[in-house]
């Protein structure tokens, strides 16, 4: 079996503007340094349902983006500000929906036996997304759809969120703070937006943070996860992962302050990789999450996607 690369073109169409960070080159950057590795096999993503959506974001919510999102102009500049950093255009709506349609697709196709495990290429991130908020470029938080959507329909009881975005998922941390079928592990800059992850935001005792001061790298990063989130993940045995993939902790990146470098994306992909591989019959889904200097975000994002694979090619 390979990994499964999913991604449509319809997440190129969201335009947040040419001057943004979240541009439409960072899809081309990954798939470009992915494309051609062995052990993936790359799959068309298709669109969420609206019951999909549904268990993690307010109905009102959604259909008050799909009524607000501008009609297209000859031009492309047509689009509309929910905040100072977050945009609808012309395709937004469904470049979310291909983001948590191939999260959603990627559970399917792992718990039918056809794949391993997933790498979402997809656009506009999601782990900034509340239930009822679009905020900090995100419109759907799809790991939270994706966990909902796995453990609606899937005989299982426990999934793993982690996340080692420069920026602190308090989307995901919202939805998920009082449900204890999900555990929420997530290593960031703190201070940086959005302000929270301070190691005293537990949830129900399901929310691990592990905040990270600016301009520390890799021996911190590694020993936040080697003393606490790996081994809440190892206590929690979960049945599914899924990775909040952000990229944008590299020392390269222009948003964040963090000093990672790619042997650092490969390292905590292979530690998730092998608990995986030993504790749920090597179920990983990795979406990706931020990361806006096109040149981090290809080799961080090859050296992610290396450690996924390893386990699969030659089986």
């Amino acid at each position: 079996m390979k990994t499964l690369v999913l991604h449509h073109d319809d997440c190129l169409r969201h335009n947040p503007g040419l001057r943004h960070p979240e541009r439409h080159g960072r899809i081309r950057a990954v798939l470009n340094a992915i494309r051609n590795m062995p052990g993936m096999e790359l799959l068309p993503a298709p669109r969420a349902s609206l019951e999909q959506i549904g268990r993690a974001h307010a109905p009102d919510y959604w259909q008050r983006l799909i009524e607000l999102e501008p009609e297209a102009d000859p031009y492309g500049e047509n689009r509309l500000a929910l905040d100072a950093d977050t945009f609808l255009s012309p395709g937004s709506i469904d470049a979310a929906l291909r983001g948590s349609g191939a999260a959603c697709f990627a559970v399917d196709q792992i718990f039918a036996g056809k794949s391993d495990n997933a790498f979402c290429v997809i656009r506009p991130p999601g782990h900034h997304a509340q239930s009822n908020l679009a905020m900090g470029f995100c419109l759907l938080n799809h790991v939270a759809v994706a966990a909902r959507h796995a453990l609606a329909t899937q005989e299982i009881k426990r999934v793993a969120i982690l996340d080692f975005d420069v920026h602190h998922g308090n989307g995901t941390q919202a939805i998920f703070a009082q449900s204890p079928d999900v555990l929420y592990v997530s290593s960031h800059q703190m201070p940086l937006f959005p302000g929270t992850g301070n190691e005293d935001e537990t949830g129900c005792g399901n929310i691990v943070n592990l905040p990270l001061a600016p301009d520390t790298g890799s021996h911190e990063f590694r020993s936040a996860w080697s003393e606490r989130g790996l081994p809440a993940l190892h206590r929690f045995q979960p049945e599914l992962i899924i990775i909040s993939a952000g990229f944008d902790a590299h020392q390269l990146d222009p948003l964040g302050q963090l000093n990672l470098q790619d042997d650092d994306f490969d390292w905590i992909t292979r530690e998730i990789n092998g608990y995986a591989q030993s504790a749920c019959n090597g179920r990983v889904i990795s979406l990706l999450e931020g990361g806006y200097d096109l040149e981090a975000l290809a080799t961080a994002a090859q050296a992610h996607m290396e450690a996924l694979t390893t386990k699969t090619v030659g089986k």
